[in-house]
């Protein structure tokens, strides 16, 4: 994947890996890149930025408004 957007910062692996499927099953393509030593160590994680996941340049107001839907309404 060249040319990659970050379009969402995550705190934990599991959170971003959901965001991802999500993505996943609209047809759009993400990669996630962290620094956590692939979820072993999230706390190392979190001190280098926590879990970013990217998109293609092209896809990133797809990918915006897939995950705006996808994200619960606060009660």
């Amino acid at each position: 994947m060249s040319d990659l957007v970050c379009i969402r910062t995550y705190s934990f692996r599991p959170e971003a890996e959901l965001a991802r499927s999500v993505l996943e099953s609209r047809g759009i393509e993400s990669v996630l890149m962290a620094d956590d030593a692939h979820g072993v160590r999230p706390m190392v994680g979190l001190a280098t930025g926590g879990v970013r996941l990217c998109v293609r340049r092209e896809e990133t107001e797809k990918a915006i408004a897939v995950l705006g839907q996808a994200e619960p309404e606060n009660s």
